[in-house]
């Protein structure tokens, strides 16, 4: 139990960290390459200053155009000394047509002004002087300016930075922060699971003390609680008076009576205690047999019968035939047969079939069914299932989700034939649920309870054939 919560805590505390991690990094990975696009554009818009100040402007004899720019005063051919990381000049006749470009070839992109820069994706065809792959894609950052002088368009300037710039930087940051990251949730992980078992420490040895207490004062409290009851006993036998003191005899036995149900009751509690105690502190002996619930159930029916008499309760065993056809004579012999304590199971069904006799009215039905289940959701081995199904009194749905707590009942102000079935029928302690449920824990089981108020109660007990390692 401690390790699967040192486990969680260990495992939430990783993954807090881990998500706190990622935000701030994705947050400084957005921080950085944003802050490189914005120096780009910046140094392009630059750029575009420079060149539009350096233009050449001068009149023309078209009164509808009266100036031009001067395209081989304004630019410098430098066409042949390009390189990846240089900023790329390009110039539009006012319609749009490339006039002068430091571009090997012409990029054949739309013109349209945008001074807050964008980026574009240039596929590049394959040639053999070409050292590039074919069909390589160029990414470009750009800042188109339209050149005006009054109201006259007098071209388009659009510079081009490489995009390398902004994405070979950003790929870095992104492997360094990943690396980091990784790093830093691989410490937090392991200082995690060391911390979380620090704090559970004094946790750890606080439960051991209180459960070693418990199984200490129920193991304590046997002994004189034995010794009270074998004195009762024996002097219930032993009561001779004269017939003069008849009258006192009879209160002093009714008396010793009292004292012995009383006994008896508290000695139950206390074993039933001392067994939970023994579950809890994982003190109890794993002495499993091959157990077949099948003759464990006729037994326990059997033995419950009387009292099904007596209440005039029909008590019925149906037990699912397995499928002679898929399965070997040796697995038909051991149909029912599951690893388990034989002692324990006869405990944990003489509860479930004793508290459906208990809260059953006369003329009532209470019927047990066997089966076996190959495949289940949550085991990968063969597992028997138990159900017992009666026709009481039912219980609330809100009591449900608490009708295997220690001690717990619906409603304690009821009568006692409308209480929680979390009491027992022998003990009316508020345990037999609670045991039941750390016996089939112990089996590696699972019990489910399902209930409609005044129509009945059904539990159904789900135990594996075979411990899973």
């Amino acid at each position: 139990m401690f390790q699967a919560t040192r486990r969680r805590l260990a495992i939430w505390y990783t993954a807090v960290t881990a998500v706190l991690l990622l935000l701030f990094a994705s947050g400084v990975y957005l921080y950085v390459r944003n802050t490189l696009i914005e120096r780009i554009d910046d140094t392009l818009n630059h750029v575009v200053e420079i060149v539009e100040r350096s233009l050449v402007i001068e009149r023309s004899n078209n009164e509808l155009e009266p100036f031009h720019i001067n395209v081989e005063a304004s630019f410098r051919n430098n066409a042949e000394t390009v390189e990846d990381d240089h900023i790329d000049l390009e110039w539009f006749s006012p319609t749009g047509e490339l006039i002068w470009s430091t571009f090997s070839e012409p990029l054949n992109i739309p013109i349209h002004s945008d001074r807050n820069g964008e980026t574009v994706r240039i596929i590049k065809q394959a040639q053999t002087e070409n050292p590039e792959p074919p069909n390589s894609a160029l990414l470009l950052r750009q800042v188109t300016q339209r050149v005006e002088m009054g109201r006259q368009v007098l071209g388009y300037l659009r510079v081009s930075h490489p995009w390398f710039e902004v994405t070979k930087p950003s790929r870095q940051l992104m492997f360094d922060l990943a690396l980091g990251t990784g790093l830093m949730v691989v410490s937090v992980a392991a200082s995690g699971w060391f911390l979380s078992g620090k704090a559970m420490e004094p946790v750890g040895e606080s439960y051991q003390r209180l459960k070693q207490f418990t199984a200490d004062a129920s193991h304590e409290l046997r002994s004189p609680i034995t010794l009270i009851q074998t004195n009762v006993q024996v002097a219930l036998t032993d009561l001779e008076l004269t017939e003069t003191e008849a009258g006192v005899a009879k209160n002093y036995r009714q008396q010793l009576k009292v004292v012995e149900r009383l006994t008896q009751r508290l000695g139950r509690l206390v074993n039933d205690l001392l067994f939970l105690a023994r579950q809890d502190g994982g003190m109890s002996k794993d002495d499993f047999t091959a157990c077949p619930v099948d003759a464990l159930l006729m037994e326990v029916v059997e033995e419950q019968q009387l009292l099904a008499t007596e209440k005039a309760i029909k008590l019925s065993l149906h037990l699912i035939d397995p499928p002679i056809s898929e399965a070997s004579p040796e697995l038909l012999e051991n149909w029912f047969t599951l690893w388990g304590n034989w002692d324990q199971l006869v405990r944990l069904l003489t509860n479930l079939i004793g508290n459906a006799l208990q809260y059953t009215p006369a003329g009532g039905d209470v019927s047990v069914e066997l089966a076996r289940i190959e495949r289940i959701r949550y085991s990968s081995v063969p597992c028997l299932q138990i159900q017992v199904s009666d026709t009481g009194v039912g219980i609330p749905a809100e009591a449900l989700p608490k009708l295997f707590d220690r001690f717990y009942r619906v409603d304690p102000a009821r009568t006692h034939k409308t209480r929680s079935l979390a009491t027992d029928n022998a003990t009316g302690s508020g345990l037999g649920l609670a045991i039941a449920q750390a016996i089939v824990e112990h089996h590696h089981g699972q019990i489910q309870v399902e209930s409609t108020l005044g129509k009945g109660t059904t539990f159904i007990v789900i135990l594996p054939v075979t411990l899973e390692s």
